[in-house]
Parts: C-alpha cells; sequence; structure tokens
C-alpha cells in the first residue's frame, strides 16, 4: 500500500533500524557513569552528536538532543525568551508556523507577552519585508520554519535572519521538515528539528543554540544534554536518529531530483484529469516530495477515506477532516480553497508505478465523493429553472429565498447547519438561477465558508462582495460575473 505521508512521519530508515538494534546492546548503560559500559554508551553519545552537528552545520556542544520536535521547539522558544527578557517581550512568528510555535506564542500572550503573526502571501511564504517591519526595539525572538508541513513552500530563511541579526534579534528556524534535505541557510541563531520526519525513530528531537545566544532553560534543571533536556538519554534512539540523518543526507541530491520530478507530475496533471481544483504552495520554492490540493465540492474526510481504500495514505488539513471543524490554519492564512484538501507527500524510494496509478485513481474517487453528495456537474456550476424550482420545492437540501438576486433583492441560501462542502455546492447549484449583476446572499456557520466561499469565487470568476453579520453565523455576498 502506498504510504504518502512522509510530511507527518517518514518510514524508519534501514540503517535507522541497524543503528539502532546495534545500540540497544552496546549503548544501554548511563553514559554519565564511568565504568566500562558508561564509557562505552558516552562513546556512543558524543559520536551520535558529532555526527548531527556535522549534518546540522554547528558544533557539537552547541547541540542537544530532546525527547522530540515539539518539545525542541518549547524549550528553544521558552529559553530564548527568559534569556532575552531584559531585551523585551515581543515574540515574532509566522502565521503559518507549525502548532508547537503557536501554542508557544499563545502562552506567552497568557503570561502578558505580546506577538506578532507575520501573514503570508497566497503561496504560502512570507514577504521579507514584511517579516522584517515586524523587527522592533523590544522584540526578544523571532520563529520562522524553514519549509510548511502542509504545503511544503519554503521560507526566505536567509534573508529573514540576515535582517533579524541586523536588527540584533536571535532567529529560531524550525527545520523539521528540511533537515533530511540539507542544511539551513543564513545566520540564525537556533534551531529545532525531529528524528521521524527524516526517517529516524520517533521520540528524537535535536535542539541548536549557537554559541553567544542568551538562553536560560526554564524548569527544573538536569545536569544532561547543557540543562536543555532532563531525563535519561534515550541513547540506541539518538543513535539511530544520527545515523539515519547522515544516510539520507547521503542520498538526498538525487533523491529530492527524483522526488520532484514525480511531485511536478502530481501538479500538472491532477488539474486536467480532475475538474475545479487548486493546487496550493510555491511552484518552485518548496520540499521535493510535497504537493498539497483542494478538490471543490468535496467532502474531506470522505475522499480520505475513499483513497485510502483504494489503497493511498494521504493527509488533508480539510476542514472535513478535523474534529474542531475549522479549517487549517496554513490555508486560512494563504487565502486559499480548504475543502477537499490532499497532501501528497512522498518519502524516499517511492515508486513512480505508485504515482502513476494515484493518478489514475484520483479522478474516479473524486468524482464518486462528489456524486455522493450531490455536487453540481459541469463547468459553471448553474442549473436549470426546472432544476431550481424541484431544489426549492425540497428544504431538505438547502432552502431558498429571494427574489433571484435582482433588483428586489439577493437570492438567499440558508446553510446553517451544514458542514463544508455544503455551502459552496448550494452556492454553485443557485449561481445560474441569478441574473448577471445580480447577488446570492449564503448563510453558514461553518467557519470554513469563510475562505472557500472567496476561493470558489476566484476559481469561477465571480465577484466576492463581503461578508455582513447575521443571526447566527455569518451571510456571504456573492454577486454574479457571467
Amino acid at each position: 500500500m502506498p504510504y504518502f505521508d512522509a510530511a507527518s512521519a517518514a518510514p524508519l530508515h534501514p540503517v535507522a533500524r541497524q543503528a539502532l538494534l546495534a545500540a540497544l546492546d552496546e549503548g544501554w548503560a548511563d553514559p554519565a557513569r564511568l565504568y566500562r559500559e558508561g564509557r562505552r554508551a558516552r562513546l556512543l553519545l558524543d559520536a551520535a552528536r558529532e555526527t548531527a552537528a556535522d549534518a546540522v552545520g554547528c558544533r557539537p556542544d552547541e547541540l542537544s538532543f530532546t525527547a522530540s520536535g515539539t518539545r525542541a521547539v518549547h524549550t528553544g522558544i521558552e529559553g530564548a525568551l527568559a534569556g532575552r527578557r531584559r531585551a523585551g517581550r515581543h515574540l515574532i512568528v509566522s502565521a503559518v508556523e507549525h502548532s508547537s510555535v503557536l501554542h508557544s506564542a499563545e502562552v506567552w500572550e497568557a503570561a502578558g507577552g505580546t506577538v506578532t503573526r507575520v501573514p503570508v502571501e497566497r503561496s504560502g511564504a512570507v514577504a521579507v519585508a514584511a517579516y522584517a517591519g515586524a523587527l522592533r526595539a523590544d522584540s526578544a525572538l523571532a520563529v520562522l520554519q524553514s519549509a510548511n508541513h502542509e504545503v511544503g513552500t519554503e521560507q526566505p530563511v536567509a534573508e529573514v535572519a540576515e535582517a533579524c541579526r541586523a536588527a540584533g534579534v536571535p532567529l529560531l528556524v524550525d527545520a523539521a521538515q528540511s533537515l533530511g534535505w540539507g542544511q539551513v541557510a543564513g545566520p540564525w541563531s537556533l534551531l529545532a528539528g525531529s528524528a521521524h520526519k527524516w526517517g529516524g525513530p520517533p521520540g528524537v528531537g535535536l535542539l541548536v543554540v549557537r554559541k553567544g545566544v542568551r538562553f536560560a532553560p526554564r524548569g527544573p534543571v538536569d545536569e544532561r544534554e547543557s540543562g536543555r533536556a532532563a531525563g535519561f538519554e534515550n541513547l540506541p534512539a539518538i543513535v539511530a536518529a544520527a545515523a539515519s540523518l547522515r544516510a539520507v543526507r547521503a542520498e538526498a541530491a538525487a533523491e529530492a531530483a527524483r522526488l520532484r520530478e514525480l511531485t511536478e507530475r502530481v501538479r500538472a496533471r491532477v488539474p486536467g484529469a480532475v475538474p475545479d481544483v487548486e493546487v496550493v504552495g510555491d511552484p518552485e520554492r518548496r520540499l521535493p516530495g510535497v504537493v498539497t490540493f483542494s478538490c471543490l465540492y468535496v467532502d474531506g474526510e470522505t475522499l480520505l477515506h475513499e483513497l485510502d481504500r483504494a489503497g493511498f495514505s494521504v493527509s488533508s488539513g480539510s476542514s472535513c477532516t478535523s474534529s474542531t471543524l475549522t479549517p487549517s490554519h496554513v490555508l486560512k492564512a494563504m487565502g486559499v480553497l480548504s475543502e477537499g484538501n490532499v497532501r501528497v507527500s512522498l518519502p524516499p524510494g517511492t515508486a513512480e508505478e505508485d504515482v502513476e496509478r494515484f493518478l489514475d485513481v484520483l479522478p474516479g474517487v473524486v468524482a464518486q465523493v462528489r456524486e455522493r453528495i450531490g455536487a453540481p456537474t459541469g463547468g459553471a456550476g448553474a442549473v436549470s429553472s426546472a432544476e431550481t424550482t424541484a431544489r426549492e420545492a425540497a428544504p431538505s437540501t438547502g432552502a431558498l429565498s429571494g427574489a433571484g438576486g435582482g433588483a428586489e433583492g439577493p437570492l438567499v441560501v440558508d446553510a446553517l447547519g451544514r458542514r463544508c462542502p455544503i455551502p459552496v455546492i448550494e452556492l454553485a447549484k443557485v449561481i445560474g438561477a441569478v441574473p448577471v449583476g445580480g447577488t446570492v446572499r449564503v448563510l453558514s456557520d461553518d467557519e470554513a465558508a469563510r475562505l472557500d466561499i472567496p476561493a470558489w469565487c476566484e476559481m469561477r470568476g465571480q465577484e466576492y462582495v463581503g461578508e455582513e453579520p447575521a443571526d447566527r453565523g455569518a451571510a456571504y455576498l456573492v454577486r454574479r460575473l457571467s
């Protein structure tokens, strides 16, 4: 069964498995002890640290191993903010950071700090000028991911790091998604990574704090890992993480070129094979194996289940797959379609024939899901007057009112209480009954509608007029242009 969710967790690399098994036999003792077994464990730990530091591009004594990538992010942000508390209490993050960063920012705000969330362009990247403009005299720390976990867009880390250095503000880079492909360029100050993203075992993260960066670990101080990671080291997993990082780096150049070609096939062929699809993320500055697209009129949860039944493991940022019923914060910040979102992230070694089979299966799966929920067919999503009359007599599919969107007022589509993609489907089904220049008012209490209705308008060449308050949820006004 093809596994296409490497951005969540990459399969264990064969070198990691070999190193893990060997270290279980040789590295079980306490590396802090001076007897034979302890010295042997210390040699393994020091060698792993040197290997990882060489891959990152830092000094071994600047690198600490943590219990996870999330723990590395939390520790790095907390320690840097505490170390620079005299400089100020202002934290800068981008709007598309991993949840570990955003949760840390929320905690900082709750404790009285201030946070600037730098918006991103439609590609998912921050503008260097916008990020640099967020730097202030009281800025204690800036955080920026090296590449986005949901859409694969690479961030201009080197340029932002230069701006931060000029302003005297340390930059923490969350390099979880990119570290297996290469070093992070630029004069960054702190860096976090996660082994299970590059084919190492889960439960190992790394945190780099450059010499000269003010850093004050929070909580009870432990003598291990420079006081930055309390508790007994998981030495076998650390050895396996370092060994696999070195192994994937040795293969990175050739494998990156191969995966880029495969993901380009997906980016190029999906819009032609599946109607009403938006491919999202930067088309050039992106991770080698990640491609993300969203399908109009599709229930994301159903789509993922059907792809799983067809033998493909993929992920999604759609609100339709979320227990919170809110769209991905990444897609929301980008202002792109969220419904029917599919993230394909290919692990190293993905077979070409598996990608070809995915491209063959996808159109039928999407068509089947759309048919099941009564999505419109045809290019414009319009329906005949007879179909409109039939719909007006069937309130179970969404109540309609108004005078056809003409001078007497907008046509109203009541989609309250209905989850994505139903509000957009209801809009698409009635837009053809509205005269050119007329309007449709869509009532919805689904958070995804705030993102998906404007995205539908852009894809369909209609005008999104704006949002109005309503007794429940919100009213979204759309004007028909063609």
